[in-house]
């Protein structure tokens, strides 16, 4: 419950008065909603949050085979009623590396995106529904044009300052092609799909990239040149699961998959830990990811440039996990879950410096139930981080 300054003062500040599934560390939720407290499905705790620029924060969550998306005027102090985003029931994904999305168009209206999982194991649709006015969804649609029974999941939704709506996620039909021929085939492929009308439409998806990890989370911001950044765990030869990162240039071509960290994590699996990614206005690129470096599991901070990581540190302790990161100017924002062996905390820490140091690290919860990730939602000078844990609902910080 911290907010903080440049200046170094840190004052603490919870969001009190949460209604619905929001609640307060001292307080108890209102009864409208607090049956959304006792009742959350702990693996489906996956939580979309964004800071519009009228001040507006927005969050989406799943309420059994719906998706309701709550708005708050003064950041968290009230909210009011909830929308159902889908009018007919489906099947929602909301786990933390696989969770909906909420982003703002450059039009005013507001896009919701998650995987619709089908029958047979790990497959699933990209799904979109898109509001005019925040108060009315209309009918979701399929993004991509591919309909197999296959894996396209694990979405990213990105705007960008010139107004197009894009799309990410992993997608195993190069995978499936590829086994029917007999043939090898290391991990997915990443696929991309762009509207130009806000989200209205698609074009027809195409892929950026073969060999993703599987079920990994995919980081995904716009660069200062207008291109789009995408950041994703990669199966690199001969099967080394460190992270890739490619530019997708404003008319939308892609470039190479160059490699963005090289801690040499060997694993026939995927770890379900994405990275996380923001741009500073020069364009120095920080991030965060977890890898396991010389047999010790840890989350990292650096700088993807070229090459190495510039400024790798550590970031917590042995049990860090699914961290974030936001960045105003020199001011470099962290927020991390981590587990000592009976309660799970949120953390944060912040460098004022541009990430060359950081400042003490700071608790703003605790629990010992069932956790999302943390997510930074950020518009401007004003950043939030939202958390939904099992026991308490969401709760809300301004840092």
């Amino acid at each position: 419950m911290s907010q903080f300054f440049r200046g170094g003062i840190k004052l603490w500040l919870i969001l009190l008065g949460l209604t619905s599934l929001f609640a307060c560390t001292s307080h108890s939720p209102p009864s409208s909603l607090a049956g959304l407290v006792t009742q959350a499905e702990p693996a489906q705790l996956g939580t979309g949050a964004a800071l519009a620029a009228d001040g507006n924060l927005h969050i989406v969550v799943r309420e059994g085979e719906h998706l309701a998306l709550y708005s708050s005027p003064d950041l968290g102090a009230n909210w009011n009623a909830p929308t159902r985003i889908n009018a007919e029931p489906e099947a929602i994904s909301a786990n933390g590396e696989n969770r909906p999305k909420v982003a703002l168009a450059k039009d005013g209206g507001l896009l919701v995106s998650w995987t619709h999982p089908l029958a047979k194991r790990f497959t699933g649709e990209i799904r979109l529904a898109r509001s005019g006015d925040g108060r009315t969804f209309n009918e979701p649609f399929t993004v991509h044009r591919d309909r197999s029974e296959i894996t396209h999941r694990f979405d990213s939704l990105l705007v960008t300052k010139s107004g197009d709506v894009l799309l990410v996620w992993i997608d195993k039909r190069d995978m499936e092609i590829a086994h029917a021929a007999g043939e090898e085939y290391r991990g997915a492929g990443i696929y991309a799909a762009v509207s130009t009308d806000h989200g209205r439409s698609f074009a027809p998806e195409f892929k950026l990239a073969d060999h993703a990890c599987e079920c990994c989370r995919i980081a995904f911001e716009e660069d200062v040149d207008g291109s789009a950044l995408v950041l994703w765990r990669h199966v690199f030869e001969p099967n080394e699961r460190d992270h890739a990162l490619l530019r997708l240039d404003p008319a939308q071509v892609p470039g190479p998959v160059q490699r963005a960290t090289f801690d040499r994590w060997a694993i026939d699996a995927c770890p379900h830990h994405g990275p996380g990614l923001a741009v500073a206005d020069d364009g120095t690129r920080h991030s965060v990811w977890f890898n396991v470096r010389e047999g010790e599991p840890q989350v990292f901070y650096g700088h993807l440039q070229s090459g190495e990581p510039e400024g790798q540190r550590s970031v917590g302790g042995s049990r860090a996990a699914h961290a974030d990161v936001a960045v105003r100017g020199d001011l470099v924002t962290l927020v991390w879950n981590e587990f000592d062996g009976e309660r799970t905390h949120l953390y944060t820490q912040t460098s004022s410096d541009g990430g060359k140091t950081f400042e003490s690290v700071q608790s703003l919860s605790s629990t010992s139930g069932r956790v999302d990730q943390p997510r930074l939602a950020q518009q401007g000078d004003k950043l939030l981080v939202v958390w939904h844990t099992e026991l308490a609902g969401v709760e809300v910080y301004s840092l």
